[in-house]
């Protein structure tokens, strides 16, 4: 049975940070697999959900962010949805993989603060940064190519509406498979291809001839 100390936090945000801080100061052995993390902190060990918020704190921001979240919001909606996640450990289905389940919180926090403040944010650029490479560097040349083609590619990205977002950045942007981007829509997998599709389609329609 899950803990109920995480009911009554005053701020979330301080738990989150010392669980966290708890995983840093004492990992020992093998890493656990999402599984057994979820299992320990379904018997109340902080240290296992501290873990868990760790390995994937930044795609659950990253997607708050997709959703429409400005900054400042795109991080505490991924606060409170890792502790309403925590809260759901109880019924999350054993076996079923865990980051979808995740990431279906976060979306839905982060939209109904979307929602809420009366506003679309744009789609932060950092969404889809590039992260930096242990290759040889490209030459300057290569590397001005390839940012006026990533700006163009979030314009493009930028005027799609948030189902359309969503489902590019699970899939190019977080490499998601196919069954879990079902899981974190909520939708049948025949469902995310077409979705995907359509995607693709005003995605190619909004970006520039000179860049395709």
């Amino acid at each position: 049975m899950v803990t109920t100390a995480i009911l009554h936090v005053a701020d979330p945000r301080t738990w989150l940070r010392s669980a966290v801080y708890e995983v840093r100061s004492n990992v020992e052995g093998r890493p656990l697999d999402d599984g057994e993390l979820i299992e320990r902190a379904r018997r109340g060990d902080m240290q296992a959900y501290g873990e868990l918020v760790q390995r994937y704190q930044e795609v659950a921001l990253r997607t708050a962010l997709v959703v429409g979240t400005e900054p400042h919001e795109a991080e505490d909606a991924t606060q409170e949805a890792f502790v309403r996640a925590y809260r759901a450990l109880g019924r999350f289905r054993e076996g079923a993989p865990f980051r979808p389940w995740l990431l279906r919180i976060v979306a839905n926090e982060a939209r109904n603060r979307r929602r809420s403040s009366g506003r679309r944010a744009g789609l932060a650029v950092r969404v889809a940064e590039d992260r930096p490479s242990i290759d040889a560097a490209p030459s300057p040349e290569a590397a001005v190519l390839a940012k006026e083609m990533r700006q163009s590619l979030l314009d493009a990205v930028r005027v799609l509406d948030e189902p359309d977002r969503l489902v590019l950045a699970y899939r190019y942007f977080f490499d998601l498979s196919e069954a879990e981007m079902a899981d974190a829509l909520a939708v049948p997998r025949g469902t995310v291809k077409s979705r995907l599709s359509r995607a693709m389609s005003r995605l190619r329609a909004g970006f520039p001839e000179s860049a395709r």
